[in-house]
């Protein structure tokens, strides 16, 4: 079936896609795909049953069961090539985003900011792969004036080809920073897979948003480059005045937020700037971002037994690690870090990790936990330093975890979250 009489399916189920039985949404189109443990077009049936309008599958067999299963050579590439036909019919402005750390809390916040004014969709959560973007190209209707979407990477070619897919109208890159290293090798490797959305974007003549502050961007800068950051040579110029809750200032005007860390200083400043490139009042962003609190283990603040605690539990690697520990050092009273494995290291997963207890012995840090075999392995005999190999050994520690502040982190397949019962 050619993509414009998908689209036409598509716009009659009013966009609503699904690729898994266990949740249909009603009237949706059902995309049978593969993975390594499953074969969606056996749940063809199952997704008309459960209220699919139609089904999208790669097998004839199962293709000659009911009318309404639609058979196409490859579901993958056919969501892939009917996302970027929806992509294009729409007049909607499009930004693409990536980066080593904080693609997902800039999206959010962009989101918040954009939808003030506009009808702004968004990546849902963090898909951002080869199947998530499309997913997230599917939402944007008629009716959608922007489109904030996350691409995500772990290795070469990976930003290139969703670039090609979303065709954004401007692009930014939060930061590059020590992730994937399996695939990227190292931070050299980081910056040409992550600069693959410059590139494109300078080749086909579109927008780039740039932090200033960052060296390593600065090469793409041209006549259609939007510059933020402390540099007084930015198009939009701030000054942090707070990093607790993080405060910033701009055009002499103090925005206060609720969200923890220097690091994300930067990711509030790209969100303020996209919002007053497109004529949002600097009183409506700042009343916007006053409301806005993390949630998903992104440096969510969490209450609980008098002690703040700072679940940035969602992922992890040595560059976001740091700026973490060294925003929990600027606090007040007492603070403990429990610190999770990083993983998608590769062959400096030693190092790296090596190189983040010595970090930390030079922080003001009251008790830090390391958890997990790739931290056990770096153990030394530093004062207030727990090396555990699973949090079940922390547990049968008995060890007393009530500091008044406490910053939680690991990589996701850690689930450092689960932690929160111990305290």
């Amino acid at each position: 079936m050619k993509v414009e009489n998908l689209y036409d399916i598509l716009l009659k189920c009013d966009h609503k896609v699904s690729t898994d039985t266990r949740n249909i949404i009603k009237e949706s189109i059902f995309f049978a795909l593969k993975g390594n443990n499953f074969d969606g077009n056996n749940f063809a049936i199952e997704a008309l049953n459960n209220g699919a309008c139609y089904c999208i599958v790669e097998s004839k067999d199962i293709s000659i069961l009911d009318d309404r299963i639609i058979l196409v050579d490859d579901v993958l590439k056919t969501l892939q090539k009917l996302s970027a036909y929806n992509r294009n019919q729409s007049s909607c402005y499009v930004i693409g985003l990536t980066g080593s750390n904080g693609k997902t809390t800039t999206k959010e916040l962009i989101h918040h900011v954009l939808k003030i004014n506009y009808n702004t969709i968004s990546t849902n959560g963090n898909y951002n792969n080869h199947i998530g973007v499309p997913l997230s190209l599917l939402q944007i209707k008629p009716s959608t004036e922007f489109a904030v979407i996350e691409m995500g990477a772990n290795n070469f070619g990976e930003i290139k080809f969703l670039t090609e897919l979303v065709q954004p109208d401007i692009g930014y890159i939060t930061n590059f920073g020590l992730a994937h290293l399996e695939g990227f090798i190292d931070l050299n490797g980081v910056i040409q897979g992550k600069t693959e959305l410059y590139n494109w974007l300078t080749e086909n003549n579109r927008n780039i948003l740039i932090n200033n502050d960052d060296d390593e961007q600065k090469k793409f800068m041209n006549d259609k480059t939007v510059l933020f950051g402390k540099d007084d040579n930015s198009d939009y110029v701030f000054e942090q005045v707070k990093s607790n809750n993080v405060s910033l200032k701009i055009n002499d005007v103090i925005i206060e937020t609720q969200l923890y860390g220097s690091y994300n200083f930067s990711n509030i400043c790209a969100a303020i700037t996209l919002g007053l490139e497109n004529k949002i009042k600097l009183e409506e962003i700042s009343k916007s971002l006053k409301n806005y609190s993390s949630q998903n283990n992104r440096s969510q603040k969490i209450s609980k037994n008098n002690s703040e605690i700072i679940m940035d539990a969602y992922n992890a690697n040595p560059t976001s690690v740091k700026g973490a520990l060294e925003s929990l050092s600027y606090l007040t009273n007492s603070k403990l870090a429990i610190i999770g494995d990083m993983h998608e290291l590769g062959k400096a997963e030693n190092i790296e990790h090596q190189k983040i207890v010595k970090f930390a012995t030079g922080l003001n840090i009251d008790k830090i936990i390391f958890i997990g075999s790739r931290f056990k392995k770096c153990e030394v005999n530093f004062k207030n330093f727990y090396f555990f190999n699973d949090k079940t050994d922390l547990h049968k520690s008995n060890l007393k975890l009530n500091e008044k502040n406490i910053l939680i982190k690991g990589s996701r397949s850690m689930r450092m979250e689960t932690i929160l019962n111990e305290l």
